[in-house]
């Protein structure tokens, strides 16, 4: 989840695609970075088979708090904090630590392709919810169409179980939930983002989240790894460091000089890239289920996307 995390201002629609006038190299900068927080999943269920849920994430959220604690600082950004935005940003963290041990732990229990396809139902969830508890947030043509494409895809991923048992059913379930609860995390996000900056958010979900899940692995007794080989270690690294960190800077550095109607128009890749990699790297099946849950998800994306501003949120998440 993979939904892992910049958020930006919410902006007004513009009525021309989104693509339009963005630079050959911001382009395919995009595209990569997509590719990037697409193969996040893959890398969690990498990271899974040598080290528990908790621990994963605690090493993870370690990692990141570190590195964009040391570009907020190189970059003098205004880390200090009223008592009302630490109060949201307490919420927001307990919330984010819920949602992120939700998705890791269903992610242990089912494929990585079908993980990343139902954490990218995240935005769909947001849309109905916004509907109601976002002022002038409304549900328009354009995205009820896009919502019922995105749901359509759930259900076949649901269809596409191949005899794979209650274990995967179960795992699917759990990140579903995962999933909500990601969505009121960012209607919650949305509503109270004005008095914010995006990296505040993200920087004290990782500050507060990571001692959160090392608590989490020494009570649970998992902090013990199973396998430690470099596989792990670099899907752990990946994870921190790339997905999370170099991510959410790069992710930012293109948001403020391009804006946010361009960059989410390619946010459909990131499912595209968690199947095609659960696929090629860890052997998953691959069936006609999934391909259609594939292409009804994407384009259900691109439809809500590729013309309206919305926030920004760090995919992950990707989780």
């Amino acid at each position: 989840m993979n939904n892992e995390y910049a958020k930006g201002r919410l902006q007004k629609s513009r009525q021309a695609p989104a693509i339009a006038g963005l630079p050959v190299m911001a382009t395919l900068f995009a595209s990569f970075l997509c590719i990037l927080f697409g193969g996040n999943t893959v890398a969690i269920k990498i990271s899974l088979s040598g080290l528990g849920v908790f621990t994963v994430a605690a090493i993870r959220f370690g990692l990141a708090a570190v590195v964009v604690s040391l570009w907020a600082l190189c970059t003098r950004q205004a880390i200090r904090l009223r008592r009302r935005q630490l109060q949201h940003l307490l919420i927001i963290s307990v919330i984010f630590f819920i949602q992120l041990s939700l998705f890791i732990f269903g992610l242990s229990k089912t494929y990585a392709s079908r993980g990343t396809l139902l954490a990218n139902i995240q935005p769909f969830f947001v849309l109905f919810l916004a509907h109601f508890f976002v002022p002038g947030d409304r549900i328009t043509g354009r995205k009820l169409i896009g919502i019922v494409l995105g749901f359509a895809g759930v259900v076949f991923v649901f269809l596409g179980h191949s005899g794979g048992g209650t274990e995967l059913r179960q795992g699917d379930m759990i990140i579903l939930a995962a999933a909500f609860v990601w969505a009121c995390n960012g209607v919650y996000t949305k509503n109270i983002l004005a008095d914010l900056q995006p990296f505040q958010v993200v920087l004290f979900q990782t500050l507060i989240a990571a001692p959160l899940f090392l608590i989490g692995a020494l009570v649970s007794g998992e902090f013990a790894a199973n396998r430690f080989d470099p596989e792990v270690v670099l899907s752990v690294l990946y994870q921190g460091l790339v997905a999370t960190s170099f991510g959410f800077v790069a992710w930012n550095t293109l948001l403020q000089k391009h804006g946010a109607v361009a960059l989410h128009s390619f946010i459909f890749l990131m499912p595209v890239t968690g199947v095609v990699l659960g696929g090629v790297l860890l052997g998953e099946p691959v069936t006609a289920q999934i391909l259609a849950a594939l292409v009804l998800i994407a384009a259900g994306i691109l439809i809500v996307n590729t013309r309206r501003k919305i926030p920004i949120v760090h995919p992950g998440r990707n989780v």
